[in-house]
């Protein structure tokens, strides 16, 4: 049943926010690096260059720090390529659900809301993950990262995910870990939270523009509960 405070979707981001998936994604940019010659990097480091999609994850993995600079063209042609073959057949292997996820996506459903991922992950990689972790038949909708021409954190992919589920932006929640969720829901004129265990490049949650912070998606669909949709001021009129 419909909640009857307005709230009509969620979306919800991959990568920190449904699935911990950085095992994955150090275990590619190591194999990366040892295909090139060069020394591995912790997994911890590689935790914080997570977070504004794979090419500034392998440019920063190259350069061993967040503040890379842009590779050579073909030294980032060849990493990427080593990256992804790695990452290609070893999708998923390594990654792990977060606590709550499960009985709270149940939770929404339950609700009666539509839901949808929308991530800065490859469509092609999504995918595969989401049924690997038993998320899939649970979403109306996946936006990757190549969906749209734009990525978080730009509003496109939010505005584009809110058109197809049939759910206006004021009246959908986005759960984040990051500052591209943060603003994308914000640029789409839609309500956000974030989870504070994800990857925000290193950053404290408590720094970033959302509506609340909750320890897990079955904290999320309390705050559905207890929050009213913003109805915009031309719905109301009208």
């Amino acid at each position: 049943m419909m909640p009857k405070n307005g709230w009509q979707g969620v979306l919800l981001d991959l990568d920190g926010t449904l699935l911990d998936t950085i095992p994955d994604l150090a275990a590619a940019a190591n194999a990366m690096l040892q295909a090139m010659g060069r020394e591995s990097l912790a997994e911890s480091k590689i935790r914080t260059f997570v977070g504004k999609g794979a090419d500034n994850l392998i440019a920063r993995t190259l350069a061993g720090g967040l503040d890379a600079p842009a590779p050579e063209a073909q030294i980032f042609a060849t990493a990427k390529k080593h990256f992804f073959d790695y990452y290609r057949a070893n999708n998923g292997r390594f990654a792990s659900l977060y606590p709550g996820v499960l009985e709270g996506l149940q939770a929404l459903k339950e609700m009666g809301l539509s839901l949808a991922v929308v991530t800065n992950k490859p469509y092609e990689f999504s995918i595969p993950l989401l049924e690997q972790h038993g998320l899939l038949s649970y979403m109306a909708l996946v936006v990757g990262g190549d969906t749209c021409e734009r990525r978080k954190p730009d509003a496109e992919p939010i505005l584009y995910a809110c058109e197809k589920i049939g759910c206006p932006p004021w009246a959908t929640l986005t759960i984040g870990d990051s500052i591209n969720d943060a603003l994308a829901a914000r640029a789409a004129g839609g309500a956000v939270l974030a989870v504070p265990y994800g990857y925000n490049e290193g950053a404290p949650v408590t720094d970033l523009p959302v509506d609340g912070i909750v320890q897990s998606i079955i904290e999320a669909v309390h705050w559905l509960e207890k929050n009213d949709a913003k109805v915009p001021q031309t719905q109301v009129r009208s």
